[in-house]
């Protein structure tokens, strides 16, 4: 069996002042279809946040099904679908038995049945396949209720052993047992914040319970022969078991995600036991650029920038730091700009920083940022930014559990943003 592994695709994305991802989205998905069928990949697995909010725009959601077509046309007999955090397990689920039809399994969110997680693929000869044990995101109601009283550590202990109760049972179900005795592979997925793993600043790191790291590699039943997890945007390994990986975004997502190396993972499975396992780099069409320094350097940097390689003009994320006054400081970058104009633009305009404050100060100072530039999270975590670590947690706890039981409520209470 050849399974590729993909997540965090955050179809409908709007880039800080509202930029869509559309076009480098429509590229990934193109480039995808040409990748299962040249690859001759029996089972696409697609570990959850298809979407970037729960109510996605009518060209995300064209995107999406329009690709699921177009897959039916490839070698792929199977497509998996888990939801995300981002994701609305309902929005998900509603076209759940039609797809099915098609050889397309969604699992937006924890089942009634928990049996409906875990799904029995053939391979091209009819035969038993895969056993994929199709985990979403686990959302509180999913895993607990509160108990009143209880300290942070215990909650965090007490959570996580949750999750991993759910993947035990899921791993010592009779059919997967069964299965697996008989020499079939099993494959489970995960959206989730594994403890090692590395998130950014924001959204990544709150994902669950203020972000704390409550599952460790040890919490996965050694019955999973591959873990294909989603949350984390960098491509990486937990705990430093090659079988239970992060795909990372194919797309990057924010400044901060630049630098990574998009990939899709391509799992060779020979019976039982681990696969073989290739990174696919993906082709990005556009590049996401930092220009960090005095304004002399920001100056030569632009001036110097080759986006040659790439098929769309580059973003910037622009920060001078100076004396010059504000005024003078976004003439001068903006002239730069303009005569690079067919290279790079800067989506947010200039930010600006003295450079006469303190080094240290300097590198941990927060730029200045309009309202609108910021998620709900980076507002939150401003606030909370300057309390002790304990009291930090534990409101950012609680703030993502308010935020979560909002967003199942009404999910248009955030305006669209997760």
């Amino acid at each position: 069996m050849r399974v590729l592994h993909t997540a965090d695709w955050h179809l409908g994305q709007h880039f800080l002042t509202g930029q869509e991802r559309t076009t480098e989205q429509q590229a990934f998905l193109d480039w995808l279809l040409l990748t299962v069928q040249d690859q001759g990949i029996d089972t696409l697995v697609i570990a959850g946040d298809i979407f970037d909010t729960q109510t996605p725009s009518y060209t995300a959601q064209e995107l999406y099904y329009t690709f699921l077509v177009k897959m039916q046309a490839t070698c792929c007999r199977d497509i998996v679908v888990v939801g995300g955090n981002h994701d609305s397990p309902t929005m998900l689920n509603a076209s759940r038995q039609l797809l099915r039809r098609l050889r397309i399994h969604v699992v937006g969110g924890v089942p009634t049945d928990p049996t409906e997680q875990i799904l029995h693929l053939n391979a091209a000869d009819g035969r038993p396949g895969l056993v994929v044990c199709a985990v979403p995101f686990l959302r509180d109601r999913d895993i607990r209720l509160a108990v009143a009283g209880e300290t942070l550590d215990d909650r965090q202990i007490r959570i996580r052993q949750s999750i991993a109760d759910h993947y035990a049972a899921l791993a010592t179900h009779e059919l997967v047992l069964r299965l697996r005795e008989q020499d079939v592979p099993v494959l489970a997925t995960g959206h989730l914040y594994a403890a090692g793993g590395e998130a950014r600043e924001g959204a990544e790191r709150d994902v669950h319970i203020g972000g704390l790291g409550l599952i460790g590699a040890e919490h996965f039943p050694a019955a999973f022969d591959y873990v294909a997890l989603g949350h984390l945007h960098r491509p990486q390994v937990v705990g430093g078991r090659a079988h239970i990986r992060y795909s990372g975004s194919p797309v990057p997502l924010s400044f901060t995600e630049a630098d990574d190396k998009q990939q899709v993972l391509l799992l060779e499975f020979n019976g039982a036991g681990a696969p073989t396992i290739t990174s696919v780099p993906v082709p990005v069409t556009r590049r996401l650029q930092r220009f960090h320094g005095t304004l002399e350097e920001v100056e030569a940097d632009i001036l110097a920038f080759d986006n040659s390689a790439f098929q769309l003009v580059a973003w910037a994320d622009v920060l001078v730091r100076s004396d010059e006054t504000p005024a003078e400081v976004q003439r001068r970058v903006q002239a730069v700009l303009q005569l690079q104009k067919q290279q790079v633009v800067a989506p947010r305009g200039v930010r600006h920083q003295r450079a006469t404050e303190a080094p240290d100060l300097a590198e941990t100072a927060i730029p200045l940022a309009l309202l609108h530039e910021l998620t709900v999270d980076e507002v939150f975590g401003r606030r909370v930014a300057g309390l002790p670590p304990e009291r930090a947690a534990a409101l950012t706890a609680t703030f993502g559990e308010l935020r979560q039981l909002l967003a199942e409520a009404d999910p248009l209470a955030w305006g669209g943003q997760e």
